[in-house]
């Protein structure tokens, strides 16, 4: 089974997108953070009604924090948008489950790196 973006990304590519976060992707969005004994175990990052970003630590798949997240995020804020990556199958699957369709497929990333991307919106 998938264990997060590592099945996704080359280690060099996703090395850099870790580099970015706190630089780049983190002060672009508005950022809400699960938390476990202190510890953070989630996050989603929003902008506007696009779901910029939502990650949860593959020590806590399956226990229900993607989905908390995610309905925090339609509910409280409005979220109606999300891109992802195409080879994620579990994100695409997720997001299907919750209501989400393909749009528009892109074939490259923002930064022109060869990970197609699914943009999806919600079921009206």
């Amino acid at each position: 089974r998938s264990r997060g973006l590592g099945d996704v990304y080359k280690r060099q590519d996703l090395q850099r997108l870790r580099s970015r976060l706190a630089t780049d992707y983190f002060p672009a969005v508005e950022l809400h953070m699960l938390l476990t004994d202190g510890r953070p175990v989630g996050f989603a990052g929003l902008s506007g009604d696009n779901l910029e970003m939502l990650f949860v630590h593959p020590d806590f798949f399956g226990r229900g924090l993607g989905r908390a997240l995610l309905s925090f995020a339609i509910r409280e804020k409005g979220v109606t948008r999300v891109d992802v990556n195409e080879q994620n199958k579990r994100a695409e699957g997720f997001y299907r489950a919750h209501g989400f369709r393909t749009t528009s497929r892109d074939e490259t990333d923002a930064d022109g790196l060869p990970y197609p991307i699914l943009h999806m919106a919600l079921r009206q």
